[in-house]
């Protein structure tokens, strides 16, 4: 980065700053008008502070930007007004941000993958008719929903989205009820083992 972008970029952050702190110091003064034109260039701000972070997960974006106007709402009296007003925006955007991704990896961690799950249809000596009567004996253990997922998804073919459709239920729960499924089926057959 050149010296000329260094000192333009310094400019930009020093004006978000000045903009920010005056309206959000107007608006802890009584000030509405000045408060909601904060808030919204605030949210705009955090959007891209955050946007640059979670790249792959717009939707969290948009969820923590709000997390995070609350926060900043409710804990707006801890603020000092001798400092910086965007380093104590972005220390609350960080810690929410790391709380989501705790809540994203313990949430991801009570998961198995179901990558393994072709494993369950894999080809054997018999016959085909003997493989389909066994699947089918094995797949009325599974409750109907769990079933219908399977059977939609992994033996029709259809997408989660079509199966969704037909079915009624949401497409994370088709997920879940296929994941649920597939391992229910490999523990009766490691079972059978």
């Amino acid at each position: 980065m050149s010296r000329t972008q260094e000192s333009d970029r310094a400019r930009m952050v020093a004006d978000v700053e000045a903009a920010l702190k005056g309206l959000f110091l107007q608006g802890l003064g009584g000030d509405a008008a000045a408060y909601r034109a904060f808030l919204d260039q605030l949210s705009r701000h955090l959007r891209a502070f955050l946007a640059r972070r979670l790249f792959g997960w717009p939707d969290d974006v948009e969820d923590l930007v709000q997390e995070c106007l609350l926060a900043m709402h409710n804990q707006r009296h801890t603020y000092q007004s001798d400092q910086p007003l965007t380093a104590w925006v972005h220390a609350i955007a960080r810690y929410k941000m790391i709380d989501l991704l705790r809540a994203k990896s313990v949430r991801e961690a009570l998961h198995d993958s179901i990558d393994d799950a072709d494993d369950l249809f894999a080809d054997d000596e018999a016959s085909p008719g003997e493989a389909r009567r066994d699947l089918q004996t094995l797949l009325a253990t599974l409750p109907e929903r769990q079933r219908e997922a399977i059977v939609r998804t992994k033996l029709e073919g259809l997408s989660v989205a079509e199966t969704a459709s037909l079915t009624g239920m949401s497409e994370s729960a088709v997920k879940v009820n296929v994941h649920r499924g597939l391992k229910a089926l490999a523990a009766s057959i490691k079972g059978a083992a």
